[in-house]
């Protein structure tokens, strides 16, 4: 029995520990320290520590001196542990705020206010392009990048046990208005409530994979991201401040840019070549016809183009040529030969009878 309540208790206190990680994380938002920043809109903000003892500050416009003139404005702060930011105030007066003594003085500074900034692109993995306001094939990978002046939040010195995060969360809108809370991709599932943010340009993975059509059907998805730290998005909903511009994303397998209908991303239909026409030598033949020690050459050559000849065509198959036929000529000087040795003979025998 002792044994069973050890193993209680040694849970209880593990469930303990466990929350007592996770709570100071979102706890520690509101919690502001003399200097930290702070936003339009937070509202809830504990800022005890920030006007050590004071119960009013003080802001200077742009020129004037601190220390020789009075404030261009001043808030009472009547209770110190839920202080808000409101814009109606605070919105056209950013910048150093003062806390103030008795006498209305500055008495060091209490906090900055600054005006939230969001934006939100996305970006194609598969081919390395920003495809915001574009389209995207589908079976591609995409990340996002949050663009945020947010992170002075994620570095009040309200959390000393772990280091936090700015949390922003990315609203994705599929063709039929449903809004998703996580993301599949390759890598797995990715949750995309209160996304950790910890840079100005804080990238995503490739947390979204529009191969899985049946989660991701073709058509235009609404992409925009949102910070409700403090409540800054309920008390200060303008866009590019708590709410980013809502961006669109065309996801299908056809560039919308080409007209022909037929064209896929991946096409299967087979390239037809186009076979080009090989030039083929003119063959020229020369017969030779020898008889005697006479030889006679064809005063024409036969010319055969290539297109009398099939490329099939056999040696055996091309058309006997006869050439006329010519008496054989007798070589010059013969007569005159003959003439000479009759006369030789004759005067040889004329002298003989003599």
């Amino acid at each position: 029995m002792n044994m069973i309540s050890k193993n209680v208790k040694c849970g209880i206190l593990l469930i303990f520990g466990i929350l007592f990680l996770i709570t100071p994380v979102y706890a520690a938002y509101n919690v502001i320290r003399p200097g930290e920043t702070v936003f339009i809109g937070e509202q809830g903000l504990d800022v005890t520590l920030a006007l050590a003892g004071d119960t009013q500050i003080g802001w200077w416009a742009s020129g004037n001196t601190v220390t020789d003139t009075s404030p261009s404005a001043i808030v009472p702060i009547s209770n110190i542990a839920s202080f808000s930011i409101s814009p109606s105030v605070f919105g056209s007066q950013t910048g150093v705020w003062y806390r103030l003594n008795s006498l209305g003085k500055a008495n060091g500074v209490a906090f900055n206010v600054a005006d939230p900034q969001l934006g939100i692109v996305v970006e194609d993995t598969t081919v390395n392009v920003d495809v915001t306001d574009k389209w995207v094939p589908t079976d591609d990978e995409l990340r996002f990048r949050i663009d945020n002046n947010l992170v002075p939040i994620s570095q009040r010195s309200g959390v000393t046990s772990v280091p936090i995060s700015v949390p922003i969360t990315i609203k994705v809108q599929s063709p039929d208005g449903a809004v998703y809370t996580s993301l599949i991709s390759k890598s797995g599932t990715t949750s995309i409530v209160d996304y950790p943010v910890t840079s100005t340009s804080q990238y995503t993975g490739s947390i979204w994979g529009t191969s899985y059509r049946d989660t991701y059907p073709p058509g235009t998805y609404s992409i925009w991201a949102e910070c409700n730290v403090n409540g800054m998005k309920d008390n200060y909903n303008v866009v590019g401040k708590t709410i980013s511009r809502t961006i669109s994303l065309l996801n299908q397998d056809q560039n919308p840019m080409i007209v022909n209908k037929g064209y896929v991303t991946n096409p299967t239909t087979p390239i037809t070549l186009v076979a080009t026409t090989k030039i083929v030598p003119t063959t020229k033949i020369t017969t030779i016809v020898t008889t005697a020690s006479t030889t006679l050459t064809t005063p024409s050559p036969t010319t055969i183009e290539p297109t009398t000849l099939p490329m099939t065509t056999t040696m055996t198959e091309i058309p006997t040529i006869t050439l006329p036929t010519r008496t054989p000529t007798k070589s010059p000087g013969f007569e005159a030969s003959i003439v000479v040795i009759a006369t030789i003979f004759g005067l040889v025998f004329f002298f003989k009878k003599q």
